[in-house]
């Protein structure tokens, strides 16, 4: 197996704090490319740092090996900019995409926790553009819905941060409940619609930083608008898939969703 090659990039100039980068892996025929992000409660975590679970950096090389450009990257950190920031960055690595990286290929994007919610919102369009140019999404474990989160973590007997130093208020600047407008805005559940990319949520049943109940509510919304989602509850499995028994195979499957994707656009 040729290895990929590997460029890093400042996707993005802001003004005021760092320039976020990526790092594309680039097989030497790719037929898609995957955006992937991190998670981190908003708050850490960097492209370089997926989960140990994946076994590094070797995940991508292993995405790579499978026929996908991967692009990991960086986007603001609640510590340096609040909501939309972290959306407007993906986006930009999007744009970053089609303009520099391989072209004519689909983009997908792959996300866990923090990373998940933030490309969710990408691809449903909370950024303005109804249709963004996102033609899947892997979902692991995301936040969906901020003003229902701490009902949600209730209901499986843990404990809500509702207050000031949350995660959820360092993204939005104050917590969820007293910025109700912006907690719907950064919400993707807010977005569902019938043309909405199609969807894959993976997410443990025994979660107690991010309930389960997150992505099941994601799932009905887009089910009801009339899109294309695929949802699977690791039994026992936690955040970060703690406790789960068979990671590769939840990877297997996140790969087959989107070789199934990219299957039906080459029909």
């Amino acid at each position: 197996m040729t290895a990929p090659t590997v460029r890093t990039a400042a996707y993005r100039q802001v003004e005021g704090r760092r320039a976020p980068e990526l790092d594309l892996y680039l097989p030497p025929e790719p037929a898609a490319v995957i955006v992937y992000l991190h998670g981190g409660g908003w708050r850490r975590g960097s492209r370089r740092e997926p989960l140990d679970a994946l076994g590094g950096l070797a995940f991508y090389r292993q995405l790579a090996g499978q026929g996908f450009a991967v692009v990991a990257t960086d986007y603001a950190l609640s510590g340096e900019a609040r909501f939309p920031a972290q959306l407007d960055d993906v986006l930009a690595a999007v744009a970053w995409v089609r303009e520099h990286g391989p072209t004519g290929l689909p983009v997908y994007l792959w996300g866990e926790s923090a990373g998940a919610h933030v490309a969710l919102l990408a691809a449903l369009g909370a950024g303005g553009d109804p249709r963004p140019d996102v033609a899947g999404v892997v979902a692991w474990y995301p936040p969906t819905d901020l003003l229902a989160l701490p009902a949600d973590l209730a209901a499986v007997g843990a404990a809500a941060d509702t207050g000031p130093d949350s995660r959820e208020a360092h993204l939005l600047g104050a917590p969820p409940s007293d910025v109700p407008d912006l907690a719907r805005a950064a919400s993707p559940t807010t977005y569902a619609r019938a043309d909405a990319p199609p969807v894959l949520l993976v997410h443990g049943t025994a979660d107690r930083m991010v309930p389960p109940a997150q992505s099941v509510r994601l799932a009905d919304a887009l089910r009801g608008a009339g899109a294309r989602v695929e949802l699977d509850l690791v039994p026992g499995a936690g955040h970060m898939w703690t406790h789960a028994s068979d990671i590769p195979g939840i990877v297997c499957r996140s790969v087959a969703f989107l070789h199934s994707l990219r299957a039906a656009e080459a029909r």
